[in-house]
């Protein structure tokens, strides 16, 4: 057995392959960063082709630096940002459209229409989503009937649709020289065009959106002894390893924190933040605004469900605060301005930008910032801006404790801002539960290589896993309770101001 797994972790704003060995710990790392195009308000593409340039790079470049060859690893997993959506060209290898990414609000009227006509509840019973820009089936719908050509292309075989997962595994596969046309029932499960009970796309839904189901890509586990395929010789890893799993990176998560067991959560804090609830072989309706998803599935055992709660602008408002406003210059500058104040002086930012996620679902809402008096500061803005990400977490976490009945006594956490200690305390603080971190906070990749080791038996079971999971630092609450009741109140006012902002036909 060779002596490493890998991971690529395709996301929102950087492309990274992480090394790990046996015992979970990484060996390697390369990331780099790719070009985020706003065309107008409420837009945001990625370039598909620089995304697949990024990956080749960051590979070549983590094995290089390590000394390794392609028979150093006994398998590689991919990880991605879910529901951003490509489409290409099967015999030119060319993205027809650039990828519209998951945040982007162009689709609004395609979902307005599904709920006005009743189409929306068979989307919620199928599918466990509500109609939503967010997910993909609606930004597939916008590219057939946009740009031109594609329909007919899509109609005669020659279109293909996928996540960033099953672009990145196609073009690893050899591309337009039979490159494997793959997705896992994590990503399928963010589509709205799949039926969480049989795992496979299904008719009425696609006709909901009128997308041919020729386009689609075949459906496999999330871990798969079977494999998907091999990578090509003269591809990135200079040799053949074998490619067995692929989860969306939220679900890749919950598995890097080991939440094998019914009521194990974990909260991720990137671009967006996103909380998992493993309810086990079971498919838990929402009754709170959360929504139904596939959190794995390991060979031919059965489906593991999740709820799951989906936060559209966490780190990205610090990024917003660095990059638009300028008042800091990188990101950690922000847990330093954020303490040079004692609190956030009144001031509540709710950062709706791509309108309200879980467990509001609005897309007609947009940021706001409110309380403001000239008393405050940029760094009552900073703090601010730290708790809205721990208060858009709160919101979820009761719509999950509403819908399983489970009260958390530990929340895990991974994710960039989980190195920001102060906004770690807030989270612990407006919750009033600890809040774990652990010593591989990389939880997305190191989920992507257990599962693709599970899959060929570099690991033998999630029991060896789970002995592989070490808490790194825990926060525990220091707010009493009025502290905590009487900001959530103040929360709960401010959100209610973002409603209702843009007018949606």
């Amino acid at each position: 057995m060779a002596d490493y797994v890998g991971a690529i972790d395709q996301g929102t704003t950087s492309t990274r392959f992480m090394i790990f060995d046996h015992e979970g710990r990484e060996v390697g790392r390369h990331q780099v960063e790719h070009e985020q195009i706003l065309p107008q308000a409420g837009w945001v593409e990625h370039d598909p082709l620089e995304i697949w340039q990024r990956t080749q790079e960051v590979i070549t470049t983590a094995m290089s630096r390590q000394n390794l060859s392609a028979s150093d690893l006994a398998a590689v997993g991919i990880t991605n940002q879910r529901e951003t959506t490509v489409v290409w060209n099967r015999r030119t290898g060319r993205p027809y459209y650039n990828a519209i990414v998951w945040q982007d609000t162009r689709t609004d009227r395609i979902a307005a229409a599904l709920d006005r006509d009743g189409r929306g509840d068979v989307i919620r019973r199928k599918a466990g989503l509500p109609p939503a820009t967010y997910f993909s089936g609606g930004k597939i719908q916008w590219i057939l009937e946009n740009v031109d050509g594609v329909r007919e292309a899509a109609e005669n075989g020659d279109a293909l649709f996928g996540n960033t997962d099953a672009w990145v595994l196609w073009n690893l596969t050899g591309g337009r020289d039979g490159g494997l046309h793959i997705t896992d029932v994590t990503n399928a499960s963010r589509t709205m065009l799949m039926n969480l009970e049989t795992l496979d796309w299904d008719d009425e839904l696609l006709g909901f959106f009128n997308i041919p189901k020729q386009m689609l890509p075949e459906i496999r586990p999330s871990s798969d002894p079977n494999l998907y395929g091999m990578t090509k010789s003269d591809g990135p890893f200079r040799g053949e390893v074998a490619l067995p799993a692929s989860l969306g990176d939220q679900q890749a998560a919950t598995v890097g924190q080991v939440c094998f067991a019914v009521g194990e959560a974990k909260n991720t804090y990137g671009t967006g933040n996103f909380l998992l609830l493993n309810t086990g072989n079971e498919v838990v309706r929402s009754k709170a605004g959360l929504i139904t998803t596939v959190c794995y599935k390991f060979g031919d055992q059965d489906p593991v469900y999740a709820l799951e709660g989906s936060i559209a602008v966490t780190g990205s408002a610090v990024q917003w605060l660095r990059d638009q406003l300028g008042i800091i210059k990188n990101a950690s500058e922000s847990e330093t301005l954020a303490r040079s104040v004692k609190d956030n002086g009144g001031v509540y930012f709710v950062p709706a930008f791509s309108g309200l996620f879980a467990p509001y679902w609005q897309s007609d809402a947009r940021g706001a910032i409110v309380g403001l008096s000239r008393f405050n500061t940029a760094a009552h803005l900073a703090r601010a801006t730290l708790e809205s990400i721990c208060y858009q977490s709160k919101d979820v976490v009761e719509a999950a404790q509403k819908d399983s009945g489970v009260a958390l006594d530990i929340l895990k956490v991974d994710g960039g801002i989980t190195a920001n200690d102060l906004a770690m305390q807030m989270q612990a603080d407006i919750l009033g539960v600890p809040v774990s971190r652990p010593v591989v906070a990389e939880t997305t990749a190191l989920g992507a290589a257990y599962a693709a080791g599970l899959a060929v038996k570099y690991w033998n079971s999630v029991e060896e896993l789970r002995a592989h999971w070490h808490e790194d630092r825990r926060w525990t609450p220091e707010w009493n309770d009025k502290q905590r009741a009487e900001g959530y109140k103040m929360w709960k006012k401010a959100v209610e101001r973002t409603m209702g902002w843009l007018e949606v036909d």
